[in-house]
């Protein structure tokens, strides 16, 4: 390959974190090239992807520092409360609810984050037409559909890669944000450690009887967590976990069989609900890359870390991620560096190495815990939420870290353009 450089960075997938940290690369001055395998338009259908996703108000904060958030801020629903109960039925706010719960209330926090909720809730189909419009009006040059077949990492002064359609493209660094299934990674040499859950994510999106209130109910039941996320119009999104074998019989359950099974795991506390979306299913697992470097090479969002949604932090680390990266990239343009250098590529892999390694352990213990029916431990977590629940300080440093707004933050988690 000996095509000339073409681009400052080279970004493998386009969904929200790519597409996030192409944005910010040009908003710093940078010219990013976004490739994927889909066309944008395929992306923002409604049976593309069928998740919502729980946004901390720290990340939202980036989009509006990269001129997306007013997009985005017409479909979002504010979560205000998150109740957490342990229990055989639907929560503290089902008749005969649990002992054990823990609530989270933004207005504890309110002075400390200038009012902003607990975090968002938003559809990823909206995420992703937000994101598509911004990158068409920023000018950022999209190649879709198209796939990366090779890439030489050892070219002089930069990464060269072609494409399926025998197109070469260059740059001095190339970022791979391509999903767990990342072939970038897998070019560049860099490996991964997880293993499966057994389990499947089952998500689906009802409208609702009696309003939710801007509450988020996180339920850990027999058969594993389950969560009724609000989403704006008074709807809902359900994720609950179930075996794989079940989970994948309900891919083509009747829709009535759907309703009956719903209703049993969401109980009455928020009356008669009506099933408005497909059922999608998405396996579980964990999966971490060994490192988020190579040469002329990063990775970022789920093709570094993919865990399990038990706590919604997945797409926030990609964002924390896309945040670090961009701000490392145009910091080092701007002081005439070489963006794609060992050197530079290792202030990002410092940066974010700890607290990707620290969540994915840290939800690893956490859907070991809740994901069983064993007597003593459903007890001793019972008892743990209830402490916590009575300790201003501990809730209040909680309901911090979930928003993200703890620790060495990037400018953008600061809400500051770079």
């Amino acid at each position: 390959m000996t095509a000339a450089p073409s681009h400052d960075v080279i970004i493998a997938g386009a969904g929200i974190a790519g597409s996030t940290l192409a944005l910010a690369l040009k908003q710093g001055g940078l010219a990013p090239l976004l490739i994927d395998p889909q066309p944008f338009a395929v992306q923002l259908e409604p049976t593309f992807d069928g998740r919502s996703s729980a946004i901390s108000f720290a990340s939202f904060r980036a989009w509006d520092a990269i001129g997306v958030g007013d997009d985005l801020r017409a479909h979002v629903q504010r979560i205000e409360q998150i109740l957490v109960t342990d229990g055989h039925s639907a929560g503290a706010a089902a008749p005969g609810p649990s002992p054990f719960f823990l609530r989270f209330d933004a207005s504890e926090i309110a002075d400390r984050v200038n009012s902003e909720p607990l975090g968002y809730m938003i559809e990823n189909r909206r995420i992703r037409a937000g994101l598509s419009r911004a990158v068409e009006a920023a000018g950022i040059e999209v190649l879709a559909p198209a796939r990366i077949a090779s890439a030489d990492f050892e070219a002089a002064g930069g990464a060269q890669v072609r494409l399926d359609a025998g197109r070469d493209v260059s740059a001095p660094l190339v970022v791979g944000a391509e999903g767990r299934g990342s072939p970038l990674r897998t070019l560049g040499g860099i490996e991964t450690i997880g293993w499966g859950y057994g389990q499947s994510g089952v998500v689906a999106t009802v409208k609702l009887e009696k309003p939710h209130g801007g509450v988020a109910h996180e339920h850990f039941l027999p058969s594993g967590p389950f969560a009724i996320l609000p989403l704006s119009d008074n709807r809902a999104s359900l994720v609950w976990t179930e075996k794989t074998l079940a989970a994948d019989a309900l891919r083509g359950a009747r829709p009535d069989v759907v309703l009956s099974l719903l209703k049993r795991r969401f109980g009455a506390f928020l009356g008669d609900i009506e099933v408005v979306s497909p059922v999608f299913v998405y396996p579980l697992s964990l999966q971490l890359a060994e490192r988020l470097t190579a040469n002329r090479l990063a990775v970022l969002g789920d093709a570094a870390h993919a865990i399990h949604p038990i706590a919604g932090q997945g797409l926030n680390l990609g964002l924390k991620d896309a945040a670090a990266l961009s701000q490392v990239l145009v910091d080092a343009a701007r002081l005439g560096e070489d963006i794609g250098s060992a050197m530079v590529l290792e202030r990002y892999a410092a940066w974010r190495r700890f607290d990707n390694a620290s969540v994915a352990a840290a939800m690893e213990v956490f859907t070991r815990l809740f994901s069983n029916d064993i007597a003593p431990l459903r007890l001793a977590r019972g008892l743990g939420m209830a402490v916590v629940n009575r300790i201003g300080p501990a809730r209040r440093f909680f309901m911090q870290e979930a928003g993200g707004a703890v620790g060495d933050l990037p400018r953008l988690l600061r809400g500051e353009a770079l």
